[in-house]
């Protein structure tokens, strides 16, 4: 039953992908606009920037996971015939 139920946090296919990122990225806006709220002028701008860098780099950490775990799975049918589950 554990199994299942961590299968669901599971990202399989890009287009999970770009939806977790696109929600990242809302909340990232959100904090960023309460940053130049907080903090008017040059340091809440920074942290604006900040903050919508940071779903950049996740973003592209999570692209080049899918893109390993692929390969990965490629590379081990490949070596032993299809994967069964």
């Amino acid at each position: 039953m554990l199994k299942k139920i961590g299968r669901l946090f599971v990202i399989k296919n890009r287009f999970e992908a770009f939806v977790i990122i696109y929600a990242l990225a809302l909340g990232a806006m959100s904090r960023g606009v309460d940053y130049l709220e907080q903090y008017p002028g040059g340091w809440g701008w920074a942290l604006f920037a900040a903050t919508s860098g940071a779903v950049f780099l996740a973003g592209a950490k999570i692209l080049d996971g899918l893109k390993a775990e692929k390969e990965l799975a490629e590379l081990r049918e490949g070596a032993t015939g299809p994967k069964t589950v």
